[in-house]
């Protein structure tokens, strides 16, 4: 196992990144702590120049280089928030980087590595997931000779995130009894871990995974660090087939609980800290949030504080975050509907089938000559839960329901 990172190392590399990182604030929730009888605050990292945390680690391993490896450059891969942090270093030091993103990176996120890196960065977009472009990166570190700045699992990178630790315990005006953490690779979680355990020993680590994603959940099963062969990239920020080193020692070591958050409740909380708190944040960002649902009995009365790790959410995902908010928050149904091959049968429908607030969202249909009846697939929102049950009667008692489709992901994927 390998021992926690020493404070000495933690507070030196605290002083170089306060030449680029911003101390943000750690703010009491006011929501949060009375819809869960805490008291909850927030670490608003989502305020930092790159909105992430990420700044922290690259800004420090980069200031450490060498005159030589200056000269040569630097190499990163990255979901966004780390190549963020990469191209702000590169830019403030004068060396030149290439940055590999796979294709699917949130096109906003791509551009703030452009702008933020200017000429001294070239981005590379290789394949689909972060694992692909990770090894992509490393071929080129291995023809080039250029030093490799890793996202998560280097030392000097975990010492850059471990600041923000530094910071909470100094923000904070009472004892911490629960810090929940996002987990994608795992160098946030092994920073903090190394400062709370040396300084705040009492305060339990909750990790957070999404449930598409869940490389720590599982390595932790099977006590050995695995690779996943498949995971969903929605949660870009935490979508990592196979986490760090590091991390998966300490989190054996430490971790009080590890949770799996549903996207569609991270997608959830992401709207409702942006109606409610005046906050945007990514999907990664709202990971920490979500988890409180999981753990009232255990955090009630207690004082706990959610890392929000990034807010680089791209706007053009707004549509589908709300989809799949709706779809968790089972408010939003999909349905094959089978319509008499007669005239007036869609006004039937409307009035007769649909409640006072159901919407119809989504329809497609093509009338079908020679058949009894038309298969349409129609989206419908309903206002209450409460309503769905009456709606699918109704469906069922005049003959129009032919299928469910929100349990059968094989064609569900297809419409969101």
């Amino acid at each position: 196992m390998r021992p926690l990172l020493d404070l000495s190392i933690i507070e030196a590399a605290a002083k170089r990144v306060g030449q680029a990182a911003v101390p943000t604030p750690l703010e009491y929730n006011k929501r949060l702590s009375d819809l869960h009888d805490a008291n909850i605050s927030i670490k608003r990292e989502d305020l930092q120049p790159v909105r992430s945390f990420k700044i922290r680690g690259a800004f420090n391993k980069i200031s450490l280089l060498d005159t030589e490896a200056r000269k040569k450059g630097v190499v990163c891969s990255s979901a966004g928030n780390h190549a963020q942090g990469v191209a702000y270093a590169c830019s403030h030091h004068g060396i030149q980087g290439t940055i590999f993103m796979p294709i699917p990176t949130p096109q906003q996120k791509v551009s703030q590595v452009s702008m933020f890196g200017g000429d001294k960065v070239t981005i590379k977009l290789v394949g689909d997931t972060y694992d692909d472009c990770y090894e992509a990166a490393k071929d080129y570190v291995a023809e080039t000779g250029k030093t490799f700045i890793h996202p998560f699992d280097d030392p000097d990178v975990i010492a850059g995130q471990a600041t923000m630790a530094l910071e909470i315990l100094e923000q904070a005006t009472t004892p911490i009894d629960y810090i929940i953490v996002p987990i994608g690779g795992g160098g946030l979680i092994s920073g903090i871990m190394s400062v709370f355990n040396q300084k705040s020993p009492y305060t339990k680590f909750i990790g957070v995974e999404p449930k598409g994603a869940p490389s720590m959940y599982q390595s932790l099963q099977e006590k050995k660090r695995i690779r996943l062969d498949e995971i969903d990239v929605f949660v870009d920020g935490a979508a990592v087939k196979t986490i760090g080193e590091y991390a998966f020692d300490y989190c054996t070591q430490f971790l009080e609980d590890l949770l799996l958050v549903d996207e569609g409740e991270i997608c959830q909380n992401i709207l409702t800290m942006y109606t409610q708190d005046a906050i945007v944040v990514e999907p990664a960002g709202a990971m920490s949030v979500s988890a409180l649902s999981q753990l009232s009995t255990a955090i009630k009365g207690k004082n706990v504080v959610c890392l929000v790790c990034g807010g680089n959410n791209d706007i053009t995902r707004m549509a589908e975050i709300k989809e799949r908010a709706l779809l968790f928050s089972n408010l939003k149904h999909y349905f094959i509907v089978r319509f008499p091959q007669r005239a007036g049968s869609l006004k039937e429908f409307v009035q007769d089938i649909l409640g006072p607030t159901d919407d119809i969202t989504f329809f497609e249909y093509s009338k079908k000559s020679a058949r009894a009846q038309g298969p349409a697939v129609v989206g419908i929102q309903i206002k209450s839960v409460d309503d769905f049950e009456p709606l699918l009667n109704r469906m069922k008692e005049r003959q129009f329901f032919g299928d469910y489709l929100n349990n059968k992901p094989d064609l569900f994927q297809f419409l969101i």
